[in-house]
């Protein structure tokens, strides 16, 4: 019977399924596995399925010699060396469209968040200081006729651009690839150059992946081609924006306000951005709802059933970035 290695915790109903497929064995702490403990079990594994907080590089292939699948829950692979895998013959496979829908609706919140300063507003709330109400009190802006500028126009750049569509924001993209005409006129949206795209824009939200040529994207030139008035938000990944660069820009006004959900180093944030009140800062939460995360980590488990039965994994990672 194969040998099935679960990293990190994962909803039971992912668990059912990899059982009637193999042996499973599942790490069950909230903590990340030790590495010698992760070892140890990949020695006869037969399939992984990992976290996005795991990497999946030479060491741990070197761990599982007798690896056929990676099934990463998640829809980015930043964390796998997918040449590494695709050398030894393993397949690897991620979980893209289930979670589309969450991480669009966290974008959103983000940005009304950040035009709205709503995260300022609940700490000045909970820290008990005294407050009336003003006409000039705390005073967002309104995102309604504002441009909504998308860099990665994938399917969670779509939802969003769905989204903010109906609150009145005018889409522009930026994207590798130009889409069609028809997806175009469909989702109301432009295409423009990335200078352009910051330049123009109100508020810049980031769906892209992280990979060596998106690696600090938005650095200090980027954040510097965008308005005083804009907004950053990020929900890719934290690595596609200078953190550095990002507290600098907030701290002098060069840019209005940011709402992140992920971060270079995670979980540290850097420090210069927990200081700062024009920044909205949440613990990657883009796909934590109940629904999306049982539907990722199911996602994940037909795959491995698949591979494991000598069939095609229902979304394989076909080629690099």
């Amino acid at each position: 019977m194969p040998r099935i290695v679960v990293t990190g915790k994962i909803p039971e109903a992912a668990l059912a399924l990899l059982r009637r497929a193999g042996d499973v064995w599942a790490w069950s702490d909230d903590r990340t596995i030790p590495d010698a403990e992760r070892d140890d079990q990949l020695a006869d594994a037969d399939a992984a399925v990992t976290l996005l907080t795991d990497r999946v590089d030479e060491a741990f292939l070197h761990a599982a010699p007798r690896l056929r699948v990676v099934a990463n829950v998640a829809v980015g692979y930043d964390n796998v060396d997918v040449a590494a895998c695709t050398a030894r013959g393993v397949t690897v496979t991620n979980t893209p469209g289930v979670l589309t829908d969450a991480t669009a609706d966290l974008a959103m919140a983000l940005v009304l968040m950040s035009t709205r300063r709503l995260g300022e507003g609940e700490r000045l709330i909970r820290s008990g200081r005294p407050w009336q109400w003003g006409m000039f009190m705390m005073l967002g802006r309104s995102i309604g006729g504002k441009r909504l500028g998308i860099v990665g126009m994938g399917e969670i750049g779509r939802a969003v651009a769905r989204r903010a569509a109906a609150f009145g924001m005018e889409i522009a993209y930026h994207n590798r690839t130009q889409l069609g005409a028809e997806v175009e006129r469909e989702l109301g949206a432009r295409y423009v150059p990335l200078d352009e795209l910051l330049a123009t824009s109100d508020v810049v939200s980031l769906h892209c992946p992280h990979t060596s040529e998106t690696h600090h994207l938005i650095d200090a030139v980027a954040l510097e081609r965008m308005s005083s008035h804009a907004v950053l938000i990020n929900t890719a990944r934290g690595p596609v924006v200078d953190e550095i660069a990002l507290a600098r820009v907030l701290a002098d006004g060069t840019i209005a306000a940011a709402g992140l959900d992920v971060y270079e180093d995670e979980p540290r944030v850097h420090p210069e951005l927990l200081e700062l009140e024009n920044v909205v800062l949440i613990p990657h939460l883009g796909s934590a709802t109940v629904e999306t995360r049982d539907a990722m980590a199911v996602l994940a488990a037909r795959n491995v059933v698949e591979v494991l039965a000598g069939r095609p994994p229902v979304t394989p990672i076909r080629s690099m970035r």
